[in-house]
């Protein structure tokens, strides 16, 4: 049993000794505390109004606070409009004790109609009653925006119902084997949004069956998917419930719409005519009217009359329109670009990086954001990714499409990969690329079809002699030929996820990159150090010369097999964010890596080769999370090795082979949190001594 002491302060700092006790002897590990954060964390807790455990049952205890916990959640939750019969019935069959056999719900609908507010409000009611759970939102949209989507989908949902991770599993046969024995062995609550196709239902769900008290709530349009995957094929079925949902009626149309115009259920005064001619243009549609409400909110009578001409003039597209509207309803340009810019290359990706990313785009990312997610356009994850619903993405691209219909290469972002390899390779595109007009393009040679697109993925470098202001470029599994000096100088977003360069090309326009995504590349060598720069220079004081990636905030070369050593970090002044997930060959990380002092984040998960961390770290004031997953030697990292961090909050070490002399050389870590013991080869190895 672990046992938790506090050691008599000494200066500073106070040690929190954990005890473990074994066959009568105590094994202990020490981690200092300053008493400063010590006192102001005791004195959050005492402000916290707690509950009284004393002469009660345990279970009641735990009862009383899960109701609370879910009145709390029912109040943060949004109410929602015309479900109600939809709602008892979903709930009535996640109850536990309800049924003793599986069960998959599905609901289905028109797009906008309401499933994934459905299903997330149900989930979220129930989830604390299942072992494990997992909500995966817009399945098919992110199938379709990667060749690898279903298989970052496997790695989410694997993840939330494990805890594993298959890092370097590149068959989604292989996910989902281990899926489907979870799935087996475990009372799970999962909700699958937006399934698109059989193929990804059984990739998620696979074929063994599922624990008899498990739960699925499927979201699609199409509500014969479900009876038709591979579960339904084996012996012992999951009983399966349909819930189809029709759209609102009018009086629940007006409750909605008044709701996001007004903040009210009922019309504001002078408003209830307009509201309800508005009404019957959104055919009863939910997102339509929470966009076109949350649009018109402060808005005069005759801003809402011009709105209800606009929807006469497109009697076949009301919903599109809608949705067009509150669009144009922007009143800043920068908000406009915005939106195309997330719509055309960021769903799905993390809200920091896209921030950083968009900033140096001179566009004002977070308040736009902001704006966004007010207008219903745009949402954030719990695991902080932007989703847009699947309407409001293609009305978005669409205005990108009809900046030049039938010429592509006149538009400013180029997103579909079959589009934009014809205007890299076809020599005649590239002659009337307006120069200038392009500013973002996505290439991802495993999304095309081989038969009909460009036959060879390798690119001439002087495809991009055309494109000045070209600033978000992604092309990934691409050959490039030619000096790489023919890309654009501009670029601030440059993503190459498999690309064959071993090292990277000091000739590339690297002044205005803020990201450089190599992921999966064959790189050997990252060092970007000009060969006139001194070997003095790249331990020593800084170059007075102009770092080769001065503006470089967020570096990702993760799962790049053959990667050995990281160095000429002299280069990388502004960089925040050091990424090497997964880099199974990586050896080195340079000593120079001390100079990037705006570092907040190094990743080096699973880098299991990589044995001693440099001694500058600890001159890294802002990093605030560190080691993840590496197999640290207690013999290689010694006290002194690492100076005083003040900032570090996270230093998770599930999985590495740490030791007390290993604790010890973080001793002088004392601004944050040593957490994530579980897995530690160190408890491990105690509790296993005999």
């Amino acid at each position: 049993m672990l046992q938790l002491e506090i050691i008599a302060p000494s200066g500073p700092f106070v040690s929190i000794c954990i005890r473990i006790p074994i066959h009568g002897k105590d094994q202990m590990l020490t981690i200092p505390y300053n008493i400063e954060l010590w006192k102001k964390s005791l004195n959050q807790v005492a402000d916290l109004k707690g509950k009284d455990a004393k002469g009660r049952k345990e279970s009641e205890l735990i009862e009383e606070v899960v109701i609370d916990i879910q009145r709390r959640l029912r109040n943060a939750m949004p109410h929602l409009i015309g479900v109600d019969y939809e709602i008892k019935l979903i709930r009535s069959r996640l109850k536990i004790g309800s049924h003793h056999r599986a069960e998959i719900i599905t609901v289905s609908g028109a797009s906008g109609i309401g499933k994934t507010s459905l299903a997330k409000y149900v989930f979220q009611l129930h989830s604390s009653q299942f072992h494990k759970v997992s909500f995966i939102e817009g399945i098919n949209e992110r199938c379709d925006e990667k060749c690898d989507g279903l298989l970052d989908l496997q790695k989410q949902l694997l993840e939330d119902i494990s805890n594993k991770i298959l890092l370097h599993a590149t068959d989604a046969l292989e996910y989902t084997s281990k899926i489907e024995n979870v799935l087996a062995s475990k009372k799970v609550l999962i909700a699958l949004d937006n399934i698109g196709s059989i193929k990804q239902l059984d990739a998620l769900l696979g074929n063994k069956g599922l624990h008899s008290r498990a739960k699925i709530i499927i979201t699609t349009k199409d509500a014969s998917l479900t009876k038709r995957c591979a579960l339904f094929k084996i012996k012992v079925k999951p009983k399966h419930k349909k819930v189809i949902l029709h759209g609102l009626n009018e009086s629940e149309s007006l409750e909605l719409l008044c709701i996001h115009a007004f903040k009210n259920d009922k019309p504001k005064e002078g408003y209830k005519e307009v509201s309800v001619k508005l009404v019957k243009y959104c055919e009863g549609n939910p997102l339509a009217l929470k966009i076109l409400g949350r649009s018109l909110q402060q808005k005069d009578i005759r801003h809402w009359e011009e709105c209800i001409k606009m929807l006469k003039k497109e009697p076949h597209s009301h919903i599109n329109k809608a949705l067009k509207i509150s669009f144009d309803a922007f009143l800043f340009e920068n908000d406009k670009e915005l939106f195309k810019h997330i719509a055309c290359f960021f769903v799905g990706n993390d809200r920091d990086v896209t921030e950083i990313i968009l900033n140096a785009c001179d566009i004002e990312t977070r308040s736009g954001i902001k704006i966004l997610i007010d207008r219903g356009l745009l949402s954030v994850t719990g695991d902080n990714r932007l989703m847009m619903h699947q309407s409001v993405q293609e009305m978005g691209r669409d205005l990108v499409r009809q900046e030049s219909p039938k010429k592509p290469w006149k538009r400013s972002r180029s997103f579909c990969h079959e589009e934009s390899c014809n205007v890299l390779k076809q020599k005649k595109a590239r002659m009337y690329v307006d120069k200038g007009s392009l500013l973002g393009l996505a290439l991802d040679t495993r999304m095309l079809d081989k038969k009909k697109s460009c036959g060879s993925f390798e690119l001439n470098t002087k495809s991009f002699n055309q494109m000045d202001n070209l600033v978000l470029l992604q092309l990934n599994y691409v050959r490039l030929n030619g000096p790489f000096e023919n890309l654009p100088e501009e670029l601030r977003w440059l993503c190459m996820h498999g690309s064959p360069l071993e090292s990277i090309h000091l000739d590339l326009p690297m002044d205005n990159l803020v990201v450089l995504d190599m992921s999966y590349s064959n790189m050997e060598f990252f060092n970007p150090q000009p060969p006139a720069k001194s070997q003095k220079q790249l331990v020593g004081s800084c170059s007075k010369d102009k770092p080769l990636l001065g503006s470089l905030k967020i570096l990702d070369l993760s799962f790049c097999d053959h990667l050995l050593s990281l160095g000429g970090f002299l280069e990388l002044p502004a960089l925040e964010r050091l990424i090497v997930r997964g880099c199974r060959s990586l050896i080195e990380l340079s000593e120079s890596v001390g100079h990037c002092v705006e570092l907040v984040l190094i990743d080096l998960s699973y880098c299991h080769m990589l044995r001693m961390l440099p001694k500058s770290i600890g001159k890294l004031k802002k990093v605030k999370t560190l080691l993840d997953g590496c197999y640290i030697d207690e013999s290689q990292i010694k006290t002194g090795n690492m100076n005083s961090s003040d900032s570090l909050l996270t230093l998770p070490l599930k999985g590495n082979y740490l030791s007390n002399e290993s604790f010890a050389s973080f001793s002088l870590l004392t601004g944050g949190t040593v957490n994530s013991l579980n897995s530690c080869r160190f408890i491990e190895e105690l509790y296993g001594q005999h």
